[in-house]
């Protein structure tokens, strides 16, 4: 419902800022459109297009299914609920995918061992047990809009820290010209409910990058359920030391409060007192 509701606020803030005088047809053609989810090639277009995932060759695929078999032995789920698609990515875990689509990233595939690759596997299956996949597709699907705000969002203090002479001037542009859009809904609009859509970006992302992390440690939850969670610190502790990373590295206040993805120390804390409690 966060997902939705700030997607919500995003578009009806976008048609009342470009003063669309049917702006209504905008914003119900939006809630209409979460039907095309129904569709199935649609989540083939999302996985490979929105996800940037690829399916696997055959020789992936002979190394993925028989230990995919075991994982979903042990969370009995049917054979063929779930396709598995492959993501270019050097970390651990794949970006989380709705619908009937999960993904594994490349360096898990050729990096770990059986035993460590059916443990990142349970992982990525936890973020679709607990819930229907129809209703976790429509709730991507609606969430779009505002997963785009927070990515600007983010681009923005990306720039800002690389760039701080144009990152601060794009920033204070930007915030000069909402202000003022905020001063004039406040004066000239009768009702509250503009007024309080223009204030969502001020405290959307934090939030929604707190729901983002917290799905991320619920499906490590789910996974050391199945008896996984061991492995999945295992797995963690190797990703860090093959990067040459430290586990507990300092990050900024702002980092750590924008990043939609838990620090490995995060999620190892979380898993350790989860298994001390088995």
């Amino acid at each position: 419902m966060p997902w939705f509701f700030w997607s919500f606020a995003v578009v009806s803030w976008i048609v009342g800022l470009l003063g669309f005088g049917w702006g209504w047809v905008i914003v119900g053609a939006w809630l209409v459109s979460g039907l095309v989810v129904f569709v199935r090639p649609v989540e083939e277009f999302l996985a490979r297009y929105l996800f940037r995932l690829r399916l696997p060759t055959l020789v992936e695929e002979q190394r993925l299914r028989p230990i995919w078999w075991q994982v979903i032995g042990r969370a009995g789920v049917p054979e063929k609920r779930y396709e598995l698609w492959i993501q270019e990515s050097d970390e651990p875990n794949a970006v989380p995918t709705p619908g009937h689509t999960v993904g594994v990233t490349r360096w898990a595939l050729y990096n770990l061992p059986p035993s460590h690759l059916e443990a990142v596997l349970a992982h990525e299956l936890g973020h679709h047990l607990g819930g229907r996949d129809w209703l976790s597709l429509l709730s991507f699907w609606y969430s779009i809009p505002a997963r785009c705000a927070l990515i600007g969002v983010r681009a923005l203090g990306r720039l800002m820290k690389s760039v701080p002479a144009v990152g601060c001037a794009v920033i204070g542009f930007l915030l000069i010209g909402y202000v003022g859009v905020l001063v004039a809904v406040l004066t000239f609009d009768d009702s509250l409910v503009l007024p309080f859509l223009f204030l969502t970006p001020l405290v959307a992302p934090p939030i929604l990058a707190w729901l983002s992390r917290r799905e991320v440690l619920q499906a490590d939850r789910r996974a050391a359920a199945m008896g996984y969670g061991a492995t999945l610190i295992q797995v963690l502790y190797g990703w860090q030391v093959q990067h040459q990373q430290m586990l507990g590295r300092d990050t900024s206040r702002r980092s750590q409060l924008m990043s939609s993805t838990p620090s490995p120390a995060e999620r190892v804390r979380a898993l350790e007192t989860l298994t001390s409690q088995v």
